[in-house]
């Protein structure tokens, strides 16, 4: 695979900014998606997330159809829709209903996070142990769409029997081993290190087993670019999401993104600077030539078939602009490259160690704010 060839696409957690409600940040992540279509990117995902201050999207499939009537050819979808949170039955029912508005454009992605803290997992009526059934309901899940899902004999979900949603299995670990059995897509991040991540799509490959889902691997991997006209400043594009990761390690909230120069004068203590610059590891950023050098190995070593940027900053110009550079990569997106369901199927170096130093590319961005999600 190459920047020729890979698809790009885009997870908008609909962060919160200081000063604006979790409304806007709805509103923002709807003319968001429009100017990703504009821009010929293949997929527009929308998160979960529960009583977090900093992020807004509890309902992501209700956010997803909003998404979906704004737009005309881009794929919708969720990244994700965290399954211990939700019975599978109502899961296949919304995207049965989305699949039957929009058909042909709507996509599943799955995780197995449950609630940001103790008191949002107790009012969701669930626990750190229910991700331990996200196999068997992910079995009842697809089920529903085939009509031969076995729990609960008799039961159809409604409008999903008979449809095929593509549906993508959101993973840091383990959860790679869980979407080769089902014959599933996966979508992948340097959550521990790019090393840990590229160990998991190896075992994904190996163990895939084709089934009605997939006949073949596909793997998106995830993360965090910002480009600009200086290494400078994409860096301090970086610099709000990494201040309010940090706060949310230290003081238990995450915060609603507030400007850079606010951030690099304050008085961090140790703690909260150790966190802060942690945070600030394992982004791909830069201008155009480096970060075009560093994805290239990247998508080199990893064979990945799909990248899926969510890169998430107080300054919505600087963001739009990062993206539509981004989209003109090598002509890596573009209208020419939005049709199909997937996209094409599909060693370490310098260029990509300089660009990525270490840390986590963020794949907690896929699940609920900074708790870790599907592993």
């Amino acid at each position: 695979m190459s920047l020729r060839t890979i698809r790009f696409s885009i997870l908008d957690r609909s962060r919160t900014r200081e000063g604006e409600g979790h409304p806007r940040a709805l509103r923002d992540t709807v003319e968001f998606a429009r100017q990703a279509e504009n821009l010929g990117y293949h997929r527009f995902w929308v998160s979960e997330h529960h009583g977090v201050p900093g992020v807004a999207g509890p309902a992501p499939t209700v956010l997803a159809a909003s998404v979906a009537a704004a737009t005309s050819r881009i794929r919708v979808g969720t990244g994700g829709v965290m399954l211990p949170n939700h019975q599978p039955l109502v899961v296949a029912e919304q995207f049965g209903v989305l699949e039957s508005l929009y058909p042909g454009r709507i996509d599943m992605g799955l995780g197995r996070s449950v609630g940001f803290t103790g008191g949002v997992r107790r009012a969701l009526g669930h626990d750190r142990q229910d991700a331990d059934d996200f196999a068997p309901r992910l079995a009842e899940l697809l089920g529903y769409f085939t009509g031969d899902q076995q729990e609960y004999p008799g039961v159809h979900a409604w409008p999903a029997e008979g449809l095929r949603v593509p549906a993508f299995i959101l993973a840091t670990g383990s959860g790679a081993d869980i979407a080769a059995s089902f014959g599933l897509p996966l979508v992948i991040a340097a959550v521990r290190s790019p090393e840990r991540m590229l160990e998991a799509i190896e075992r994904y490959r190996k163990g895939f087993r084709t089934t009605l889902w997939g006949h073949e691997p596909y793997v998106v991997v995830s993360g965090t670019i910002a480009i600009a006209d200086t290494r400078d400043e994409a860096w301090r594009m970086l610099v709000p999401e990494a201040w309010s990761n940090a706060y949310s390690r230290v003081h238990g909230e995450f915060p609603p993104l507030v400007p850079a120069e606010r951030i690099l004068a304050m008085d961090m203590s140790e703690r909260e600077k150790r966190y802060f610059d942690e945070a600030l590891r394992g982004h791909l950023y830069g201008t155009e030539d480096e970060v075009a050098e560093a994805l290239e190995e990247l998508v080199e070593r990893s064979g990945a078939d799909e990248y899926l940027v969510h890169t998430s900053t107080h300054d919505r110009a600087a963001r739009l602009e990062s993206h539509r550079r981004l989209a003109g990569l090598d002509g890596a997106s573009g209208p020419s490259r939005a049709s199909g369901l997937y996209g094409p199927s599909g060693s370490g170096g310098d260029s990509y160690q300089r660009v990525v130093s270490g840390g986590p590319l963020g794949l907690d961005s896929l699940a609920c704010a900074a708790s870790s999600p599907s592993s």
